[in-house]
């Protein structure tokens, strides 16, 4: 199999609620895609109805990270593991759109280091959720797009997808939540490479309990919303902000 995209879902004991999420996808990415459930622990109660579905589909496969537990590892093993050469990062609660990742993919696919899906552009909804969360999300995302030229309304939003080879180059520093899509698109600013965006409908959690903590992770995410202010930096600029270990983790995770 030659996917050209894959799709990258981090879990945590998500259980039998995988099997909606994997439905959906399975059903409405038309792209030769490979699906990979990323978990942390052989015992996650999302491994059994997983693979019961790898049995019968060869597209999905289940991972394991090694990266350490939390999101940012799990999407960071993912991107790392992945086979194809556009990546889409997507979660299992249901909250994004299936039916969008194929044209993410095709905007990748036409020169764009990172597509979005976002909820703040004109077409865009976000439906539930926390009212100061997404407060926090959409100023961040209008400052970041008016002062930056970021490319997207919706930088902080996990939904969106990646040129593998963009992420090789640059690495992921990421460690402690969600915010490596901040991250990579941050990056892509100060490189000045190009940001596309489509308007996504959001709809909060359908399917089990969040385990996202504003208050844990806003500081990350302070983190890479300042990065994103700057001068223009040269690619070998930004690999020297990787620690030596993490450039032998990358270089190892791509070695097939």
């Amino acid at each position: 199999m030659n996917p050209r995209v894959s799709v990258v879902i981090p879990v945590y004991n998500e259980g039998a609620n995988i099997v909606r999420c994997l439905d959906r996808i399975l059903r409405e990415v038309m792209l030769p895609c490979e699906v990979l459930i990323v978990h942390d622990m052989p015992e996650d109660t999302t491994v059994p109805f997983a693979q019961e579905i790898a049995s019968a589909d060869r597209r999905v496969r289940t991972v394991l990270n090694t990266y350490g537990r939390g999101p940012s590892n799990a999407i960071r093993f993912g991107i790392h593991a992945a086979v194809a050469p556009v990546v889409v990062v997507t979660m299992a609660d249901g909250s994004d759109d299936p039916r969008q990742i194929d044209d993410l993919a095709r905007l990748v696919d036409r020169g764009v280091v990172v597509a979005a899906a976002s909820r703040y552009m004109p077409g865009g909804q976000q439906v539930g959720g926390p009212r100061f969360k997404r407060m926090l999300s959409r100023t961040a995302g209008r400052v970041l797009y008016w002062f930056t030229k970021v490319g997207t309304r919706d930088a902080t939003n996990s939904f969106k997808a990646y040129d593998a080879e963009f992420v090789r180059q640059v690495g992921i520093e990421s460690r402690a939540g969600f915010e490596i899509g901040l991250e990579l698109t941050a990056k892509a600013t100060r490189l000045r490479l190009p940001v596309a965006e489509i308007p996504t409908i959001w709809l909060d959690r359908q399917l089990g309990e969040s385990n996202f903590d504003v208050g844990r992770f806003l500081p990350s995410y302070l983190r890479w919303f300042r990065f994103a202010f700057g001068r223009r930096l040269k690619l070998e600029q930004i690999q020297a902000r990787l620690p030596k270990q993490r450039v032998e983790e990358k270089e190892h995770s791509w070695q097939k």
